[in-house]
C-alpha cells in the first residue's frame, strides 16, 4: 500500500486536524473504563504537538443521532483523560463548526463527537468542505473506523490541503499487510466465533489464501457437522452445513488444509458450574454441548502452528470466559506467544482473551480495530484507506 504518512509531511505552525478512533468504553457512571484506544492515539498527537502544529483531535463516541448529543455521548471524559495522558488540559470544543475556535501552537484541543455533526455518515461533502477549511493538514489515525466512508473518514481526506497517515493506521496497515498480502509461509489462520453466517466472506477469502485454516468457537460445530460426526445440542448452524463443506473443498482443492478436533471438551449445561468432559468428537452425546477443544486437539494444532511463519488470529477456539472451557484459547495464546512466526490478531473475543492470558507483549500486533480488521480479512477495499491511497504523491 502506499499512502503519505505523519512523519513525510512538515508540521511546524500548521493547523493539524487529526480523526483518532476515541470511542472507548464507559462504565454505569461515566467514567472511562478502558483507555486502550486513547493511549494508542497518544504517538500521532504528540508528534504534531512536537512540532509546534496546532492540534486538532476529532473522533465519535456511541451512536448519536445527528444534530444532537445526548447525556452520555460527550467527548468530556475523553478530554479529561487525553490531558492526563499528554500531561496537559485537553480542551473540549463544542460547536466547532459554528463558531469560531483558536489552538495555539503547540496546544491540543478536542474535538466534540464528529457523528453529532448533520452529514456525518452520509459523507456529505458539504460538510467535509466546512471541516476541510479548519485545518492545513488532515491526518487519520482511525483504522478502527476506515471500512466506513464518512465525512471524517474519506470525504475530508479527499478535500484537505494535505492528507496522510497516522502512526496508528499506518501501523495497522504494515501489519495486514505483513500477514495477508505477502506473508511468509506457511501461513495459517484461527477464525472463531459463533456463526459461519457472519463470517462467511472471511472463511470464503482466507480458504484461498492459507495453508492452514482452523475453525474455533461455535463455528467449529457446523464444520464438525458437516463432516459427519455427531454433535449433540452444541450451537449449530444446520443450514450452513453445505457452505462448510463448500471452504473444505475449496482448501482442498488448493491443496490446503481445514484443522479439525479430534477430540472436544463438553457439558450437558452451559454454566460456571458445569461438570467438563473430554470427549473422542464420534463419542459425543445428545445431551452434550461442544464447549472448547480438547487437550490431543489442541496438541495437534500448537505443533501445526510451530511449522508456519504467518499466524492470523480471529476468535477464541473455545468459550474462555469460563475456566473449565479455557484450556484451548490459554494453551493457543501461550503457544503463539512462543513462536518464531509472524503472529496477527484482531476482533474483540481475541483482544480480550490476549489481556486475560497476559500475552500481549508477546504477540507481534494485536490490532486494535473491529469491523475494519474484519472487512481488511475479507479483502474488502477500505473507503478511507483508498482515500489515503488516492492522495500519495
Amino acid at each position: 500500500m502506499s499512502f503519505n504518512t505523519l512523519d513525510q509531511v512538515d508540521l511546524r505552525g500548521q493547523r493539524v486536524f487529526i480523526r483518532c478512533d476515541l470511542n472507548v468504553p464507559l462504565d454505569a457512571s461515566g467514567r472511562i473504563s478502558d483507555d486502550t484506544r486513547i493511549r494508542a492515539s497518544l504517538g500521532g498527537i504528540r508528534h504534531a504537538l512536537s512540532q509546534g502544529a496546532r492540534v486538532m483531535v476529532a473522533s465519535h463516541l456511541g451512536r448519536p443521532k445527528e444534530g444532537r448529543l445526548a447525556p452520555g455521548e460527550s467527548l468530556a471524559p475523553v478530554a479529561k483523560r487525553l490531558g492526563e495522558l499528554l500531561g496537559a488540559p485537553v480542551a473540549l470544543v463544542g460547536d466547532w463548526l459554528d463558531r469560531p475556535f483558536d489552538v495555539a501552537p503547540g496546544q491540543v484541543a478536542l474535538l466534540e463527537n464528529c457523528r453529532a455533526n448533520v452529514g456525518e455518515k452520509a459523507n456529505a461533502e458539504a460538510l467535509a468542505r466546512r471541516m476541510a477549511a479548519l485545518c492545513d493538514v488532515y491526518v487519520n489515525d482511525a483504522f478502527g473506523t476506515a471500512h466506513r466512508a464518512e465525512a471524517t473518514t474519506e470525504a475530508l481526506a479527499r478535500l484537505a490541503p494535505i492528507a496522510c497517515a497516522g502512526p496508528l493506521m499506518a501501523s495497522e496497515l504494515h501489519a495486514l499487510g505483513r500477514a495477508l498480502a505477502n506473508p511468509a509461509r506457511p501461513l495459517a489462520a484461527i477464525v472463531g466465533g459463533a456463526k459461519v453466517s457472519t463470517k462467511l466472506s472471511i472463511l470464503e477469502s482466507l480458504a484461498a489464501q492459507v495453508e492452514w485454516l482452523v475453525v474455533g468457537g461455535g463455528m467449529a460445530n457446523t464444520f464438525l457437522l458437516a463432516a459427519g460426526h455427531p454433535i449433540g445440542r452444541s450451537l449449530c448452524e444446520p443450514e450452513m452445513v453445505e457452505t462448510a463443506r463448500a471452504v473444505a473443498a475449496a482448501l482442498a482443492a488448493r491443496g490446503a488444509q481445514l484443522f479439525m478436533p479430534t477430540d472436544v471438551v463438553t457439558a450437558t449445561e452451559f454454566s460456571p458450574t458445569a461438570r467438563a468432559t473430554v470427549k473422542a468428537v464420534a463419542d459425543v452425546a445428545p445431551d452434550d454441548m461442544i464447549l472448547d477443544f480438547g487437550p490431543e486437539s489442541v496438541a495437534q494444532l500448537v505443533a501445526m502452528l510451530g511449522q508456519c511463519k504467518t499466524i492470523v488470529w480471529n476468535g477464541p477456539l473455545g468459550v474462555f470466559e469460563i475456566e473449565q472451557f479455557s484450556h484451548g484459547t490459554r494453551t493457543l495464546a501461550h503457544a503463539i506467544a512462543r513462536m518464531d512466526a509472524f503472529s496477527l490478531a484482531g476482533g474483540g473475543d481475541t483482544v480480550a482473551a490476549i489481556n486475560q492470558f497476559e500475552v500481549e507483549e508477546c504477540i507481534d500486533y494485536v490490532s486494535t480495530a473491529g469491523g475494519a480488521f474484519l472487512e481488511f480479512l475479507e479483502g474488502k477495499s477500505l473507503p478511507a484507506v483508498k482515500a489515503l491511497q488516492d492522495r500519495r504523491h
